[in-house]
């Protein structure tokens, strides 16, 4: 059970850290949409209704709900398998920072209707859909549970 309470305190460090830089770039860059930081970086404001990539971004209004239901389930689960996996620490890190990022996204959708992106990446006209560090910190998780699948293995 301690953990599960250790793991759990970084998914929501994860989480607040996810908050705050939202909250910073949003007061930083007011009526802005787009801050263009170098040739390959821009700021923006994003407010997506949907999921990765904007899936179901138009698609009236339950999606909220749909997606807020998806990643209370997910953190249950993930939270689950850390109790299950307490000697396993690069397994439950993946699944920490998969959690903390769902945290984040989740706390958005339930006080804004939204989940904020502002980080874009791009090579000349070719651009990654804005995203945020609550869906970096799930992708870096994913990363950490194949390294770790991979290091099993072995």
């Amino acid at each position: 059970m301690r953990s599960l309470l250790r793991w759990s305190l970084l998914a929501v460090i994860v989480a607040l850290l996810d908050q705050l830089s939202k909250e910073a770039v949003v007061s930083w860059m007011g009526s802005r949409h787009l801050v263009r930081v170098n040739d390959f970086f821009d700021l923006v404001l994003a407010h997506n209704q949907g999921a990765a990539f904007s899936f179901l971004a138009d698609a009236g209004g339950w999606q909220r709900s749909f997606f807020s239901v998806i990643a209370l389930a997910a953190i249950v689960f993930i939270g689950i398998l850390i109790f299950r996996h307490p000697s396993q620490p690069r397994f439950c890190f993946g699944l920490t920072l998969i959690m903390g990022g769902a945290l984040g996204n989740l706390i958005d959708r339930i006080r804004w209707g939204t989940v904020t992106d502002f980080i874009q990446w791009h090579v000349a006209q070719h651009y990654w859909p804005a995203f945020n560090l609550a869906d970096s910190a799930i992708t870096l998780g994913v990363v950490v549970l194949l390294w770790d699948g991979l290091k099993a293995r072995k």
